[in-house]
């Protein structure tokens, strides 16, 4: 990975949780840089981000308490996700991570080739929110 690519992929981990960038600019960044993905791991609290070239990067996520939960709470990481795409005054990306470990969401995976994003949990149970139009 390249150390412009690097930079990048840092500058949008640190808008998400400064508020800097909301998602869909993060998706358009990332995308104009050339990435189709990431993956979010709160167990190891890191994000990855790849390349269609297989290269891909890791960064540090900032630390969030809490562990992850033994059970995945579908609904209530959707409703996570609905609060986040609100984006009210009240929303901070760390709060959302927060919470999302709290109802047993494991990490995501976006794909912004399949223009949706995969939550799991330590069970492999699942919850996919599709890209809004």
């Amino acid at each position: 990975m390249d150390a412009q690519r690097t930079a990048i992929a840092q500058t949008c981990l640190n808008a998400a949780y400064d508020r800097a960038m909301d998602f869909p600019d993060i998706i358009r960044t990332l995308l104009a840089a050339g990435f189709e993905g990431y993956t979010v791991d709160y167990r190891q609290n890191k994000t990855s981000y790849f390349l269609a070239d297989g290269t891909s990067v890791t960064l540090e996520n900032r630390v969030s308490e809490g562990g992850v939960a033994a059970e995945f709470d579908q609904a209530g990481i959707a409703a996570q996700v609905r609060w986040a795409q609100a984006n009210p005054a009240d929303y901070s990306y760390g709060a959302f991570c927060k919470n999302v470990k709290a109802m047993g969401c494991a990490g995501y995976i976006v794909s912004f080739l399949g223009r949706r994003v995969l939550y799991f949990g330590r069970t492999a149970e699942t919850h996919v929110e599709h890209f809004p139009q």
